[in-house]
């Protein structure tokens, strides 16, 4: 049966398509020009963060953090085994082997209590992922990163502009991924940034992105001419893209805004329900100030989330789950995975269901999707 309410939809926000123009006009749609400086200078300033470079992915930033950290062959990274793969293949591309850790049961973030048991002598960087936007407790990360010298990367694709202690996620590690993918808040359909919380790697990163070149230097007239001086690749966004990017980003305060909404009328409406079928909603401790990217339930089991989907797709709803367990994938499991490694993962995995949410949604759409809801009951 067709769905008419998708699981995501991307929309403009008022000004995206004249700046796309305006970027056209004056001839400005490779890397590094304009609309790309402007969306880095906003961001940096917004966030209060040393530097941020405009890249074509997430996925694509972490491999420049990667590179950036010097990750060989046989250093270890620890990731959150309930991640998208990217968090961990930006590493195994540079030969590290990924060690992943459980998450926690309330936040599905990496549990910190975990991280000590898993550092060895080999470990590069520990890539906490603050998942659907609620910051992983990054003072214990921190501090537990701190002590051993390790460096901390934040995967940072479901939270731009939430808090954790009321400081911005994205800032607390030495480097942060951005994501800007068309199922994210703020969307240019493909993109990314890297957020450079430590000066030292600001210099590099600029080489690391422009394939390697110091033709960051030449064009401010540090030096007569670029060559290649470091490893690197193709990382930067068009600035067609860039144009996309900063209309969505001028009207980020909006965005939030709607989608705070959205979530909060969920968590209402679905609150009774809940209860009594035995479904958990999302946790957000008061100490974190969430990003409003997405709106999930946990079932009691793989059996009843399957049963909610076909039950939503009958009334043309689309709710999807979300990650696998990454240790148990068919390519991670050269490292060892076995079932029941990281079983917080294993039953989030089983369990969980995201609901349809995106900017655009209207009140109608999610009435559907709330009134659908109530109609099940979870299978005893």
């Amino acid at each position: 049966m067709s769905t008419d309410i998708p699981f995501n939809r991307s929309s403009l926000e008022g000004t995206e398509l004249k700046y796309i123009l305006e970027t056209i006009t004056i001839g400005q749609i490779a890397g590094d020009q304009a609309f790309s400086k402007k969306c880095q200078t906003l961001l940096a300033q917004l966030l209060g963060t040393e530097r941020v470079l405009v890249t074509t992915s997430c996925t694509h930033a972490l491999e420049m953090a990667a590179i950036l950290l010097d990750t060989q062959p046989g250093d270890e990274v620890i990731v959150p085994a309930f991640t998208f793969v990217s968090t961990a293949n930006a590493f195994v591309l540079r030969g590290a082997r990924p060690v992943f850790c459980d998450i926690r049961p309330d936040t599905l973030n990496l549990d910190e209590s975990k991280l000590q048991a898993l550092i060895t002598a080999r470990t590069r960087a520990i890539v906490p992922v603050h998942y659907a936007g609620v910051g992983c407790e990054m003072d214990a990360i921190n501090a537990i990163a701190g002590h051993h010298g390790i460096a901390v990367v934040e995967d940072n694709a479901h939270g731009l502009f939430g808090k954790y202690k009321g400081r911005w996620l994205g800032t607390w590690g030495a480097l942060a991924a951005q994501s800007f993918h068309e199922t994210k808040n703020i969307t240019c359909g493909e993109g990314g940034a890297l957020l450079i919380n430590d000066h030292r790697f600001g210099e590099r990163a600029e080489i690391i992105r422009e394939k390697g070149t110091d033709r960051a230097r030449f064009f401010r007239g540090q030096v007569d001419k670029y060559s290649w001086v470091d490893i690197g690749s193709s990382f930067v966004m068009s600035d067609v893209l860039a144009a996309f990017l900063y209309g969505q980003l001028e009207a980020w305060p909006a965005i939030q805004a709607k989608r705070q909404g959205l979530w909060q009328r969920y968590h209402d409406g679905l609150a009774s329900w809940a209860e009594s079928n035995g479904v958990r909603r999302p946790v957000v401790p008061p100490h974190c100030e969430q990003s409003w990217h997405m709106y999930y339930l946990l079932l009691p089991s793989v059996g009843a989330r399957s049963a909610l989907i076909a039950h939503l797709r009958t009334s043309g709803i689309l709710a999807v789950f979300h990650y696998l367990p990454l240790h148990l994938s068919a390519y991670a499991r050269r490292w060892g995975g076995r079932p029941g490694d990281c079983p917080v993962t294993e039953k989030a995995s089983d369990c969980l269901l995201r609901l349809p949410f995106f900017t655009s949604m209207t009140p109608a759409q999610q009435e559907r999707v709330i009134e659908a809801t109530c109609r099940f009951q979870c299978p005893s």
